[in-house]
């Protein structure tokens, strides 16, 4: 049996990393690709706790009331449920031969709690420690947009406000994220204007992934 590829869609909130895990799962599906589709946090126990916090359902006891947790807490928690997930359902989809792709992975703990963490070298080393056993993607796709757009696809969209949806740090992030293959130099990235129409953002996606699987370009 060859094992299926293993491809992640990163990028800030907004930038239209659940749209796109979506519309490739769909494209290669269609190629007759046995395929599935997943995201970060996962729905698995310690997923479930985790986007409760998200969302300001769980809070941890502050002096002026209920705050969100550390941001090493979180990090933490984040790499928990990375490993939980990779041995529940990403090993055993590509053990299967089935191509796996998540909405988002360990790319975005090292972004987001090492940027909440104050960015500086120690809090990016201590988060890519905690993920070191995290099996590396065939091919991960980071989907890049200006910081105002992905503020005002947030506002667009349905849902309350989450925890990390402070435009300073979002402006943090999207810079972080230009920048993120020095964090992951053995990494395979590629990087996808995704301030573009739709259907011109999808078929890059789709050229990158068919690259990597060592296909032809389509004329």
């Amino acid at each position: 049996m060859i094992e299926g590829l293993f491809i992640v869609i990163e990028g800030v909130d907004g930038a239209g990393t659940t749209t796109h895990a979506g519309l490739l799962a769909q494209a290669l599906a269609g190629r007759g690709l046995p395929v599935h589709t997943t995201h970060e946090p996962s729905d698995g126990p310690v997923g479930h706790l985790l986007r409760q916090i998200l969302s300001g359902r769980v809070v941890v006891p502050g002096m002026h009331g209920g705050r969100p947790p550390s941001w090493t807490t979180m990090a933490l928690l984040f790499a928990a449920d990375r490993m939980d997930h990779l041995e529940a359902e990403i090993h055993p989809n590509i053990r299967d031969g089935v191509t796996v792709i998540s909405d988002r992975y360990d790319h975005s703990s090292v972004a987001y709690q090492a940027t909440t963490g104050g960015g500086d070298d120690a809090a990016l080393d201590w988060v890519k420690e905690l993920n070191k056993h995290a099996r590396r993607p065939d091919l991960t796709l980071v989907l890049d947009v200006p910081s105002e757009v992905a503020a005002r696809r947030r506002l667009e969209r349905s849902g309350g406000r989450e925890m990390y949806d402070g435009e300073d740090l979002q402006q943090q992030l999207c810079a972080f994220y230009r920048e993120i293959d020095r964090h992951f130099p053995n990494d395979a990235i590629v990087h996808v204007d995704a301030d573009r129409p739709m259907a011109e953002v999808a078929a890059d996606v789709l050229a990158a992934v068919r690259q990597a699987r060592g296909e032809p370009p389509e004329n």
